[in-house]
């Protein structure tokens, strides 16, 4: 038996890696604006909502930008990104991925998806796993984003659970944060050495074993 009652999910990194895609959109973007873009200032962006990486890459652009002329960049980055994303299939599920939402499942838990994206549906669809989330919280629906906890607790409060009963799983240090500061259980995708703050660090959700949380 689990001690918690629900697992709440990040999508990329965890789930899928759209990572490329958004390089890929963020890279163009930046470079139609004059900024250097490559894989090392991309590192920056990593669980950082739309708004929040154009800011971080506009901050090197040789201009200042108005509110307005900000949202249509984004509105241009986010259009490529969608044109990429088009193409996914379940071959893009990362490895260990409906396994471990299964097993969730099998155990009775409530299961959550917190994911800063605007495009979560999009690729949850395309992914064709739609159906294994009872609830899916995305960037449309919340006003702070990671390393803020509000799309984590806003989550379990949708599912009907308590924090404190929560297992959030995270591969990027912002979301890990959000988890530790919503007052949940923190599992880690990634590093151990770069995910310092959660409670339990694994490589990919191949790993992934509910009784040993």
């Amino acid at each position: 038996m689990s001690r918690f009652k629900a697992v709440i999910f990040d999508l990329d990194g965890v789930i899928t890696d759209t990572a490329h895609y958004h390089y890929l959109a963020w890279k163009q973007l930046a470079e139609s604006q004059g900024v250097h873009f490559d894989h090392a200032f991309n590192e920056n962006l990593k669980g950082i909502d739309r708004m929040g990486s154009l800011d971080l890459i506009l901050a090197s652009a040789p201009r200042s930008y108005t509110p307005e002329e900000k949202l249509a960049l984004a509105d241009t980055k986010n259009l490529h990104y969608q044109e990429l994303i088009s193409t996914m299939s379940s071959n893009d599920l990362l490895p260990g991925a409906v396994e471990a939402l299964d097993a969730v499942r099998r155990a009775g838990l409530r299961i959550g998806l917190a994911s800063v994206s605007k495009n979560a549906f999009t690729v949850l669809g395309r992914l064709g796993i739609t159906d294994k989330f009872d609830y899916v919280v995305d960037a449309a629906t919340i006003a702070r984003s990671k390393p803020d906890p509000e799309i984590f607790l806003r989550a379990a409060q949708e599912l009907g659970v308590a924090p404190a009963d929560c297992l959030g799983v995270e591969d990027a240090v912002a979301g890990v944060a959000a988890i530790k500061a919503a007052g949940m259980f923190a599992l880690g995708i990634g590093h151990p050495f770069v995910l310092t703050e959660a409670d339990v660090v694994i490589t990919s959700l191949q790993q992934f074993n509910l009784s040993a949380y």
